[in-house]
């Protein structure tokens, strides 16, 4: 069982995991349960006892020294699921988080990834969310976590237990440099942007 982190915390992947290079990270989220008849605002918009169907996209931009994107080639989602440099590959698009464990998986493999990419940073968002009315108060259960591909062990997992009602982004964490070794943090913050280009125009 892999350490569970807090909002805020951060942790060495490299430093206590000798010869750590593949890995995988995993991000859940599950749409909230509403109960027949219901009253709130699912059952509002949707009709009593239906769920709604959020598709909530997992995305990474590889950001260089100074915390900004290169290329619009660094940012790794459903429209462009490989990098350049071949070291991270998105395993494709959840369109509903419908089921357990991780919706989207983005394998990495850290010793190919470019001298010039010092952060990964993990970000979620809603697609259409503005037509469709949807926003992060409507998701429940949401986590990332990050596997050793070697064994197969989860090193951390990261929920994040925050209410997110009227965001429609969520920078849920960071996989940076520091010399030669690889940390994590736990950022779960909710962000006003209602795109994956929205998103990344944070860090141009």
């Amino acid at each position: 069982m892999g350490i569970n982190l807090q909002k805020g915390q951060r942790i060495d992947l490299t430093k206590g995991n000798a010869g750590l290079s593949k890995i995988m990270v995993g991000l859940g989220w599950d749409p909230i349960k509403h109960g027949l008849g219901g009253k709130g605002l699912l059952g509002g918009l949707f009709g009593g006892g239906r769920e709604a169907e959020i598709d909530c996209d997992a995305s990474v931009m590889m950001l260089n020294e100074n915390d900004k994107l290169s290329r619009k080639q660094d940012i790794i989602y459903f429209g462009n699921l490989k990098s350049k440099d071949g070291s991270l590959t998105h395993m494709g698009d959840n369109l509903t988080g419908e089921g357990a464990g991780d919706d989207e998986q983005i394998m990495i493999e850290l010793s190919r990834i470019s001298a010039n990419i010092h952060k990964l940073v993990f970000v979620v968002n809603i697609y259409d969310c503005v037509k469709r009315k949807q926003d992060f108060g409507m998701i429940e259960n949401a986590f990332i976590r990050i596997v050793n591909l070697a064994d197969n062990k989860e090193l951390l997992r990261f929920n994040l237990t925050e209410q997110y009602g009227g965001k429609t982004g969520l920078i849920v964490g960071e996989v940076y440099r520091r010399g030669n070794e690889w940390k994590f943090a736990a950022i779960g913050e909710g962000t006003n942007d209602t795109s994956i280009s929205k998103m990344a125009q944070n860090y141009m």
